[in-house]
């Protein structure tokens, strides 16, 4: 299991919280009621999501299909946070007639994608020689804004942590296939999984770098947080922009792939993302409206991931 290093202290929920709430909420901004009494999930001084530890990986090889002689496909089910998420591992062929273990990506679609029609991401990887674990997101990644609210204020993990949480598992479920190369796994998201993909490489310094598709931050630096009503949906916004994670990535690359004019996620937000990485970064534009993966992306992640893993 990879070992996540921290980066900064963390804020402690306090026992007389009813009395202290008004001067926490005063000074500091956050609400300390939630804060994990366990410690299983705890926000950083700047606000930003982190995981002291994760669980102990459990999973389960549902079925293995060897019938294409360049990759073999196993159908994982993995425990996460009591859940089961459902995925696909794909191990290139060469593996077979070499002892040397393969660098891997895990893979997290947009919302609405499921695992099988973002396989072929998962091929193309294989044909580069790069194994791949491809997972469903919770929900398809399909968000629930108040609900996570809710959450959040209450103590409760948001779905949204949880993604970003499945997303670190799966690392450590690469890691301990035999094939794989365990100092050698970056991220891979599009669309809303490439914002989980950046917090958790950035949370967890033992991923080699990220590479997203089509995806953005929120742009959560914009808002005056004086004028802010509701703390509790502002602290939940800062935490979930990837804006405000992509930064610390550094000395591990980030690259970003966008289509010029993607009808979804804004090629100028994508870019404003863009900038606040710092080095080693590169940022793909192809033409177009696409929104997600296109053949005319291929370039850019053959080699980003030839950067990341170099």
């Amino acid at each position: 299991m990879a070992k996540i290093k921290p980066k900064q202290p963390f804020l402690k929920r306090h026992n007389n919280i009813v009395l202290l709430i008004g001067l926490l909420l005063l000074l500091a901004g956050f609400y300390g009621i939630m804060y994990n009494q366990d410690d299983e999930w705890v926000m950083t001084e700047d606000g930003l999501l982190f995981y002291p530890e994760l669980e102990k990986i459990e999973y389960s090889v549902m079925d293995t299909d060897d019938s294409n002689s360049d990759y073999t496909v196993k159908t994982i089910s993995y425990t996460s946070r009591e859940t089961q998420v459902n995925s696909l591992l794909t191990i290139p062929g060469i593996t077979n007639n070499s002892t040397s273990a393969v660098p891997a990506v895990v893979i997290l679609p947009g919302t609405g994608v499921t695992k099988e029609v973002e396989h072929g991401l998962s091929v193309l990887l294989a044909d580069m020689g790069y194994a791949s674990i491809v997972i469903d997101q919770r929900n398809l990644g399909a968000v629930d804004v108040e609900k996570d609210v809710m959450l959040f204020r209450n103590g409760a993990e948001p779905v949204e942590f949880l993604m970003v949480y499945d997303a670190l598992i799966a690392s450590d479920v690469l890691r301990d296939q035999p094939e794989i190369d365990g100092s050698k796994i970056a991220m891979l998201g599009s669309s809303n999984g490439g914002r989980f993909a950046i917090i958790a490489t950035s949370i967890d310094d033992s991923i080699s770098g990220v590479i997203v598709i089509s995806t953005s931050g929120y742009g959560s630096d914009s808002i005056d947080r004086e004028e802010v009503i509701d703390r509790a949906a502002y602290d939940l916004y800062l935490s979930i922009d990837p804006d405000n994670y992509v930064g610390t990535i550094s000395p591990r690359p980030v690259v970003m792939i966008h289509s010029l004019n993607d009808t979804i996620i804004p090629y100028d937000a994508a870019m404003r993302t863009f900038e606040k990485a710092e080095g080693p970064k590169s940022f793909g534009t192809v033409d177009g409206m696409a929104h997600g993966y296109t053949a005319a992306m291929y370039p850019y992640l053959e080699s980003g991931l030839e950067e990341i893993f170099a």
